[in-house]
């Protein structure tokens, strides 16, 4: 589903100084998968999902979702494409603090093709899948710091994307609230059956997923390993 092959990313620091970010990564993640990509602070695993989106631009290489090469398209048909098969979630949920709840699940409905219905079903079952069907109406300022990654997750999912990317999207929370996150990403997954393509330097998340891959200085030293998934309540 997403391939990447001979992808390399430098970054120059400046005074003839250059850091290789991503070192010739072939990696494909396939349809279906649950993959957990950890590794130390600047491994190079948040450059590799940003990569994979398409958000960052590799130095070398190809990045292709099914048979779609990110970067031969246009800035503006790349985003579109991202909008429409990709749905995000951050360390920092980055909701609207003017929007309510409901309204920020829809707004990425803004960017996409011009729909019947502003989206609010959609939205409102989603809210209710996540747990958060009574707080529609609520502001970002009212709900706790997992209440926010829910809504992120629900926002993520407003366009029905075929994969699911996620940043460290546990780590500002504390253990139980996180233990509640991974099983909701967990259970969307299982339900679902979404691709989803998580980054964290948290080795005993591993168990949440179908697929384990660490990161060490820009490379992946190995393939890939799945094993079975432990069943989290």
């Amino acid at each position: 589903m997403i391939s990447l092959q001979g992808v390399s990313k430098t970054y120059e620091l400046g005074a003839g100084q250059v850091v290789n970010a991503l070192d010739g990564i072939d990696f494909t993640i396939k349809r279906g998968e649950f993959l957990v990509l950890t590794g130390r602070s600047g491994s190079g695993k948040t450059t590799l999902l940003n990569v994979a989106a398409g958000l960052a631009k590799p130095s070398a290489g190809r990045v292709a979702l099914d048979d779609t090469d990110l970067w031969s398209l246009s800035d503006k048909d790349r985003c579109r494409f991202r909008n429409r098969t990709m749905g995000f979630v951050f360390q920092f949920p980055s909701l609207l603090p003017t929007l309510s709840v409901l309204r920020n699940v829809t707004l990425p409905l803004a960017f996409g093709p011009q729909r019947d219905d502003d989206g609010s079903t959609r939205a409102a079952d989603l809210l209710k899948m996540v747990g958060l069907g009574d707080r529609l109406t609520s502001y970002p300022r009212q709900l706790s710091a997992g209440q926010q990654q829910r809504v992120v997750i629900a926002r993520a999912l407003i366009n029905e994307p075929q994969i699911l990317l996620a940043d460290e999207p546990s780590s500002d929370l504390d253990e139980d609230t996180e233990r509640d996150i991974m099983d909701l990403f967990a259970r969307i997954h299982r339900e679902t059956g979404i691709t989803i393509v998580m980054v964290t330097h948290a080795r005993q998340l591993v168990s949440y997923g179908t697929q384990h891959a660490e990161m060490v200085n820009g490379r992946l030293p190995e393939v890939p390993t799945t094993g079975e998934r432990v069943e989290h309540r």
